[in-house]
């Protein structure tokens, strides 16, 4: 079997911390163990995938469809 896309230490660093964060681990602890001084530095690491942003999709719009407007007077 071959990768098509070259493995490097850093993508393999960048995936760790983004399913860590996708995992629910703190993003302050993740800073901890990837060493940061900055987390700003440790934000660089973190990106939705394709799936989260779909699963994402998917809450807002059950909660969207929940939402019930009713026009007329206020009693």
């Amino acid at each position: 079997m071959w990768f098509k896309k070259r493995i490097t230490p850093h993508s393999l660093r960048h995936s760790y911390a983004t399913h860590l964060i996708e995992a629910g681990v703190d993003l302050l602890e993740v800073q901890k163990i990837l060493g940061h001084q900055s987390i700003l530095t440790t934000l660089r690491y973190t990106h939705l995938t394709e799936q989260r942003q779909l699963t994402s999709l998917g809450h807002i719009n059950q909660l969207i469809g929940q939402i019930r407007i009713h026009w007329g007077n206020v009693k």
